[in-house]
């Protein structure tokens, strides 16, 4: 008799996180798109929204990513920030209270972004296993039993 099972038998492993450089990589592109986007719509008075935009691209960046590339993703996108979104364009400054929320922000989010995908990835793997499934591979089951 013929038994049909799939390829990929047993439990599905959790998907690997993208390779840290990928992800500053992208950063750095998504950044320079971002900022540029902001200063073309909105100009440089505007900082807020493109501090908004940054940390959404952040926080994307970690669903995908290791939590090590958190703060280089957060250092990334306040460079772009902090270089071309505020006057004077093009010169990196400190402000002191300012740039520490900033960077805080920036690196809060990609360090949600990586956890919750962390989370989902976990739950997505333990609703694979179920106990029905454990239970037949861990005894095979050829009818009833009397005890």
């Amino acid at each position: 008799m013929i038994e049909w099972a799939p390829l990929s038998y047993g439990p599905r492993p959790v998907p690997q996180p993208v390779a840290t450089p990928l992800v500053w990589a992208t950063a750095v592109g998504g950044a320079m798109v971002l900022v540029a986007l902001h200063y073309a719509l909105v100009g440089t008075d505007r900082p807020g929204l493109a501090l908004t935009a940054l940390s959404l691209l952040a926080g994307l960046l970690g669903l995908c990513a290791r939590f090590t590339a958190a703060p280089g993703t957060a250092v990334l996108c306040w460079l772009f920030l902090n270089g071309f979104a505020i006057p004077p364009a093009g010169t990196l400054t400190w402000a002191g209270h300012r740039d520490t929320f900033w960077l805080a922000c920036l690196c809060a989010a990609a360090l949600v972004g990586t956890a919750l995908a962390r989370i989902i990835h976990a739950r997505a793997a333990y609703r694979r296993i179920t106990p029905a499934a454990a239970a037949t591979e861990a005894e095979p089951d050829d009818g009833p039993r009397d005890l």
